[in-house]
């Protein structure tokens, strides 16, 4: 493989009077002068002179007031932020409301859980048959006796009678819908 060597350019190598970006072709002008033989007189560049420099404009004593113009679409976009900023913290703001009632709610979930459980065993206790009889008989309460007891005789088929209303004119008819009408109405609004 051939192996490829960087060239290193040198432009002037030590000290430097102006600029060189002036003269960009200095460095193939001195090679080529190192291939080619002496000649007689050697060639001279064209080195521009640098030029003088300038004197700084005198600063003014007083500025002038600039008038600042403001853009309408970023005032709305500033706006439009701000506006989102301002829901953004209420809707943490509820959040935190939210979850702070459910905790409260969790709590009192908890403590109506134990007072279920504990009337839940309160009644059962009620119908316990050994204390029912107690507290019957502790009343004076007793069996009844056989002349105490009636049975009744379900045999017969049963009987419907639907009695037709008599007939009404048209205008009673209206006004009984009329205020049926006015009823319902009032009974919503109560």
């Amino acid at each position: 493989m051939a192996r490829q060597t960087k060239r290193k350019l040198n432009y002037g190598g030590g000290r430097v009077v102006g600029n060189l970006a002036y003269d960009l072709d200095y460095e193939e002008r001195r090679r080529r002068s190192y291939e080619q033989p002496r000649r007689a007189e050697p060639e001279r560049a064209a080195v521009r002179a640098p030029r003088p420099q300038q004197a700084a404009a005198p600063t003014p004593r007083f500025r002038h007031r600039q008038r600042i113009s403001v853009s309408p679409v970023a005032v709305l976009g500033f706006a439009a932020l701000a506006v989102m900023v301002v829901m953004l913290v209420m809707s943490y703001a509820r959040l935190t409301e939210i979850s702070s009632n459910v905790v409260s709610m969790k709590n009192e979930l908890s403590v109506l859980e134990t007072e279920h459980v504990a009337l839940v065993t309160r009644y059962e206790k009620t119908f316990d048959l050994a204390a029912v009889k107690a507290a019957a008989e502790a009343a004076g309460m007793s069996k009844p006796s056989a002349a105490q007891v009636y049975y009744v005789d379900l045999s017969a088929p049963s009987n419907v009678v639907i009695y037709q209303p008599s007939r009404t004119s048209v205008m009673s008819r209206i006004f009984t819908a009329l205020g049926q009408d006015i009823y319902a109405m009032v009974e919503y609004f109560r």
